[in-house]
């Protein structure tokens, strides 16, 4: 058994957005494995009823809801609808994602309006929506899923580039503003991974061999996992291979 394997969240309530399938669907059974009760969320209903199903076969409780994370009103629902269904959110993973491969002079303004929205807004929105129950908790976990995109340029990525960059910015606001009140904010910054997301926005390209979504929920889980009195502000995490930084 390995430190991950011995990780408990036994008692604990998990929410996952964009869970629906990659790093998201990864991300909620890894939690729901060691033992949390996971709600998962997407803006495909089909997708995450499936990922409900797989962590109640688990023997843990689950909520599947259909959530825009850029809609306020929808997120807000959302909320209220996890915490009547399996209680107050402990750790939440704002996973949620939108990319776009296009050189930045490219990109039409509602491409570049999509994905700030998605990626950026969405954040905040959900941190918004979770963040005062574990202030007057003092208590919970906030997990970012930002992008190594967030930490350097990408060439034909300006939108999805800048609004990651965003979300390294807002977590390490968040976690300096939240400190005091007992609740740790992490950002982590993926390399590329290969995931369906990939898939449709760079056709054709092989990303064989790049990480996998099971490579990444490990992460998640250790800095969910770490004592109160430890907090991790950023991890990047990059694939293992000669040239790649």
């Amino acid at each position: 058994m390995n430190d991950a394997d011995a990780m408990t969240f036994v008692g604990k309530v998990a929410l996952v957005t964009g869970a629906g399938r990659g790093i998201g669907r990864a991300i909620a059974l890894a939690f729901a494995e060691r033992g949390a009760d996971v709600a998962v969320c997407s803006r495909t209903l089909g997708d995450v009823e499936t990922v409900a199903s797989e962590i109640r076969a688990l023997g843990r409780r689950s909520a599947a809801i259909r959530c825009d994370v850029s809609d306020e009103d929808q997120v807000r629902r959302m909320a209220e609808r996890v915490a009547a269904d399996l209680g107050p959110v402990d750790i939440l993973v704002n996973n949620a994602g939108a990319l776009k491969v296009v050189p930045l002079l490219e990109t039409s303004a509602a491409d570049f309006d999509r994905l700030v929205a998605v990626n950026l807004r969405g954040v905040f929105l959900c941190c918004k929506a979770f963040a005062p129950a574990m202030v007057a908790r003092r208590s919970g976990v906030i997990i970012n899923i930002a992008s190594n995109a967030g930490k350097k340029p990408y060439f034909h990525q300006g939108a999805y580039t800048a609004s990651k960059f965003g979300v390294v910015g807002l977590t390490k606001v968040l976690a300096w503003e939240l400190q005091e009140h007992n609740v740790r904010v992490a950002a982590l910054c993926p390399g590329g991974v290969n995931t369906r997301l990939v898939a449709e926005a760079r056709p054709g390209f092989d990303a064989s061999e790049w990480m996998r979504p099971e490579d990444i929920a490990p992460a998640v889980v250790f800095i969910a996992s770490l004592p109160p009195h430890v907090a991790v502000d950023e991890m990047v995490i990059r694939r293992f291979a000669a040239g790649v930084e």
